[in-house]
């Protein structure tokens, strides 16, 4: 599957695990986007509880980021519905590390950064994570890889896309694990074989999505 456009939505089957994921997907081409009456009309499809968590952000892109998000979660959660009737806000839960959930379900997760919004639903544990490919920082990586991740770093011919790979996978982990980065970074992947992991490099854009889903 390839993760092009604007704006896609995509829903497929992981036939090793028979679950249905359904994800959506957005690109920022063109930050315009991101205008104030474009947060204004948000503002008025969201709860009182995202509207104040939007609000936190001093900065207008990550007002938008917050609110979109949300607006394309609702989107989802209704898309799967098997009645008419539609879901007209959510109200998030908290567990104990600060991650957000759904009291009745399903399980989500979503993401953005400077490149895009992804947004992730599943029947069981997922994660998701997106990030735009940048210089890669060495300081940055001696503090959140092990020597073995490393040097798979060094040695690729891109080091910067190794690099976001990797990352995306360690946080896209943790999400799914429900923890957030609270934890060593080094050692997050050593024992990550309870969970499948897909990753999608979109050179044309550059960024890179992964998603983890428990077994």
């Amino acid at each position: 599957m390839t993760l092009v456009g604007s704006y896609c939505k995509i829903n497929f089957v992981l036939l090793q695990y028979q679950t249905k994921i359904h994800m959506i997907y957005k690109v920022f081409d063109d930050m315009a986007q991101c205008c104030s009456a474009e947060i204004m009309r948000l503002k008025g499809c969201v709860s009182a509880q995202r509207l104040e968590q939007a609000m936190q952000y001093s900065h207008m892109f990550g007002q938008y980021c917050c609110l979109k998000s949300y607006e394309m979660l609702l989107e989802l959660l209704n898309e799967m519905r098997s009645t008419p009737d539609k879901i007209e806000n959510i109200e998030f839960q908290y567990n104990e590390y600060g991650a957000p959930y759904l009291q009745h379900g399903p399980y989500f997760s979503i993401s953005h950064c400077k490149a895009g919004i992804a947004v992730v639903v599943s029947e069981t544990p997922v994660g998701i994570d997106i990030e735009a490919v940048r210089t890669l920082k060495e300081e940055l990586v001696h503090k959140t890889m092990n020597e073995t991740e490393q040097q798979s770093i060094l040695v690729d011919t891109n080091p910067d896309w190794a690099f976001i790979r990797l990352w995306t996978k360690k946080e896209a982990y943790l999400k799914m694990k429900g923890t957030g980065i609270i934890s060593d970074l080094k050692s997050t992947l050593n024992n990550a074989d309870d969970a499948k992991m897909t990753t999608y490099d979109c050179v044309e854009q550059q960024y890179v999505v992964t998603i983890v889903e428990q077994h």
